[in-house]
């Protein structure tokens, strides 16, 4: 049997092989992420190891994708439950500072010993067809009819996720079939799309555009995980990639690190955006990161020289979040003045989850290792969990009760 675990780091690799193909910016990415890494791991050894290790860094993958409405998200957790991957949080981005008409939530395992093995995660969005913020009748009739369409999640291949959720792995054989199949769902495609029925959804919203515009489903992002973002910044530079905007979460500061930081680059001379031209005969072509689309009518053109990359630190508690986030804009002085500035000052006041252990007489504290997604200001909480488990068609997790709860059971195995 390949286990689910297995089966976990099997797909990470086949998906990061595919999006390297699609958008070679990306491979650099990568190669310039293990080459920080590896001199992190050097120069600091015992901090590499508290923060996972260099093993599990250097496979490490966690991705973004966006679905059309219910049936694909019910459809998508039949997926990742066969490679061991359950829903956690509730994002609401309809509510975020610049509105988007979807609802999320991350893919991942949430067994401690899992994560360590492979902690690959998707961060998954839902198009809400239904809401008049965004779309009146109309428009919600034609875009049901468009992703109705649609078939992103063959039957086999959640029959093959089905099964080895219930047998906890399989056989080899299936094994390849089924990791080939379920990476196949978010190859990217020639996607036409309609002139007018794009520009129609753009207006209203980008990623309403992307997910309604198209036949299939692609991959957004695919961020490999850096113990030193600022210093893959600097040397991707080096190697022709540029950082967009600014790096999003917490700032560079003399603390510890906490929750998540994410950086967006793009490779030098590749442009951005989505590009629709008319077109009279059939046009394909890949140039630079740019996806041309055919069709009898349409060309689609889109950018995919964007690449993302983060670090991660400790898991915050809820009243470590209500800091972060009275500090989500602040400098590196004010944190430096207001947040704490060791991991002894967050544990002791009950901000951020540790894994407690004896090392001889002596207790230790280790942070647990933030495993969820940024948006913060759109973080749903536990209240919108009943709705989206009964979407999904399954529970889905609180990622604090999550993180407590693993710390309450090192806190009981060291006590005893």
């Amino acid at each position: 049997m390949v286990e689910t675990w297995e089966l976990r780091a099997r797909f990470a690799r086949v998906l990061a092989a595919m999006y390297g193909r699609e958008v070679p910016a990306y491979d650099t990415l990568v190669d310039v992420a293990g080459a920080v890494n590896a001199d992190f791991a050097a120069r600091n050894p015992a901090d590499a190891e508290r923060r996972g290790g260099l093993a599990r860094i250097t496979s490490e993958r966690r991705g973004a994708i966006r679905l059309g409405g219910p049936t694909e998200l019910r459809q998508a957790a039949i997926l990742f439950a066969g490679f061991g991957m359950h829903p956690v949080g509730c994002y609401d981005l309809r509510d975020a500072p610049a509105p988007e008409p979807v609802v999320s939530t991350a893919f991942r395992p949430v067994d401690p010993i899992e994560l360590g093995r492979n902690p690959f995660g998707m961060f998954t969005s839902m198009l809400t067809t239904a809401d008049r913020r965004f779309f009146d009748c109309d428009r919600q009739r034609r875009l049901e009819n468009v992703l109705a369409a649609r078939t992103v999640f063959p039957t086999e291949v959640l029959h093959l996720a089905t099964l080895a959720t219930e047998e906890g792995g399989l056989t080899a054989p299936t094994a390849e079939r089924f990791v080939a199949l379920a990476a196949t769902a978010f190859a990217s495609s020639d996607t036409a799309a309609d002139r007018s029925w794009h520009a129609e959804l753009e207006r209203i919203s980008p990623v309403a555009a992307d997910i309604g515009g198209r036949t299939n489903v692609r991959i957004v992002h695919l961020a490999p995980r850096v113990f030193d973002l600022d210093d893959l910044r600097l040397q991707s530079a080096r190697r022709g990639l540029t950082m967009i905007d600014r790096i999003q979460g917490p700032p560079a500061w003399s603390g510890p690190d906490v929750l998540l930081r994410k950086a967006s680059f793009r490779a030098v001379g590749e442009p951005g955006g989505v590009v629709v031209a008319e077109s009279r005969g059939v046009v394909v072509a890949e140039s630079r990161g740019v996806v041309v689309a055919e069709s009898r009518g349409v060309v689609v053109a889109e950018s995919r020289g964007v690449v993302v990359a983060e670090s991660r630190g400790i898991a915050l508690t809820p009243d470590g979040r209500e800091l972060y986030d009275r500090l989500a804009d602040a400098d590196s002085a004010r944190w430096d003045r207001e947040f704490p500035r060791t991991e002894a000052q967050l544990e002791a006041s009950g901000l951020a989850y540790f894994n407690h252990r004896l090392s001889g007489d002596e207790h230790v504290a280790e942070p647990i290792l933030y495993e969820d997604y940024l948006p913060v200001a759109v973080d749903s909480g536990p209240d919108h969990l009943p709705w989206l488990a009964e979407t999904l068609g399954r529970p889905v997790h609180d990622p604090f009760t999550l993180y407590r709860q693993q710390q309450d059971r090192t806190r009981e195995r060291t006590a005893s």
